[in-house]
């Protein structure tokens, strides 16, 4: 038994964390189940989505997850569930919008800054001819 404050405090977060962890793993075992059990893409969703979590919050690898999510397709497939594959796709053109626009920063950034050289110069020269 802890003596110190700190030490009584870690150990009551500590087994709250326990309990939360047993509940997102116990969600994550009843998805499975329930898609074992009537394999759609429904259930693969809700599956995928309580693994997801799960990375998210550290309670899985990341690696752990991918293996255990390309099993489930595999399950699906078997099945002969349809997948959605409209879900990836939204994602990957939010990142393709955020490298245009950073680009398209660098780009002015670098005209803005040849330009002032450019200007610079310009008036460096001119103080050199007066001079």
């Amino acid at each position: 038994m802890p003596i110190i404050k700190s030490a009584k405090k870690a150990a009551r977060q500590a087994t709250k964390r326990t309990e939360h962890n047993a509940e997102i793993k116990k969600a994550i075992r009843a998805a499975l189940k329930e898609f074992k059990k009537k394999p759609s893409a429904k259930t693969l969703a809700k599956v995928q989505s309580e693994l997801d979590k799960a990375v998210k919050k550290d309670l899985m690898k990341k690696n752990t997850v991918a293996r255990k999510k390309a099993k489930l397709h595999k399950i699906a497939k078997e099945a002969g569930v349809k997948l959605e594959k409209g879900t990836a796709k939204p994602a990957a053109k939010k990142v393709e919008k955020k490298t245009e626009k950073a680009t398209t920063k660098t780009a002015t950034k670098k005209a803005e800054s040849t330009t002032k050289k450019v200007a610079a110069k310009k008036t460096q020269s001119k103080a050199k001819k007066t001079a």
